[in-house]
């Protein structure tokens, strides 16, 4: 993850993270024209069909085509304006041609002054004979955050809404070193490492 490696400053921590997950995971600047991507992972990669260097540099659109609902991209679109997390299920296209369902993820990363940094995107290839993944996996997600204390809840929500622990913190009036400790028995409970996963169960979850 090369792109990862060479973004500079204080970085999010979900740019780290996004190297440990299984599902394809991308990173986009939204204070650049045109929000173009500025990290993958392998299983994007993996996903599409493309190299690194085709894709870093572009916005993700280049997955649309012939079928492609609108409807869906005018959800994805809206909730990048308003800086908030949501979810969607359309049509893509791989570099071959290859048309798939993907179930779609993005949610915002603010930086310490709680500006807009990046928007984390995550998708996962849906398999012609399920009716909804998104529904499927929003019980699962729904089932898993159930188990999790209220503070924990608290945590993983403003998580997802994309700030940092300090933040999170200052927020909850709690100490960095108590809200790392929750994080830690939040992924845990998740059965996740990382936290572009955990924001996807909450994304998915609804919180």
């Amino acid at each position: 993850m090369k792109s990862v490696k060479s973004i500079s400053g204080n970085r999010h921590p979900v740019l780290e993270s996004i190297r440990h997950s299984p599902i394809a995971t991308v990173v986009s600047d939204p204070r650049q024209t045109d929000n173009p991507l500025i990290a993958v992972n392998q299983a994007f990669l993996d996903l599409t069909g493309y190299d690194e260097d085709e894709v870093v540099g572009r916005n993700c659109r280049f997955l649309r085509g012939a079928k492609t609902e609108t409807a869906q991209t005018e959800k994805l679109r809206v909730a990048i304006e308003q800086r908030t997390p949501t979810i969607a299920e359309l049509v893509n296209y791989k570099k071959d041609g290859t048309q798939f369902r993907n179930a779609v993820m993005i949610a915002p990363l603010f930086d310490a002054d709680g500006e807009i940094e990046y928007f984390v995107g995550s998708q996962i290839e849906i398999a012609k004979t399920e009716d909804s993944i998104t529904a499927i996996r929003q019980q699962q997600a729904a089932a898993l955050v159930d188990t999790l204390s209220p503070r924990q809840r608290e945590i993983l929500k403003l998580m997802a809404q994309g700030y940092r622990t300090k933040q999170i913190a200052y927020m909850l009036t709690l100490s960095e070193k108590t809200v790392q400790m929750h994080r830690m028995l939040l992924f845990k409970k998740l059965s996740t490492s990382n936290a572009a996963d955990a924001v996807r169960i909450a994304v998915e979850a609804g919180i």
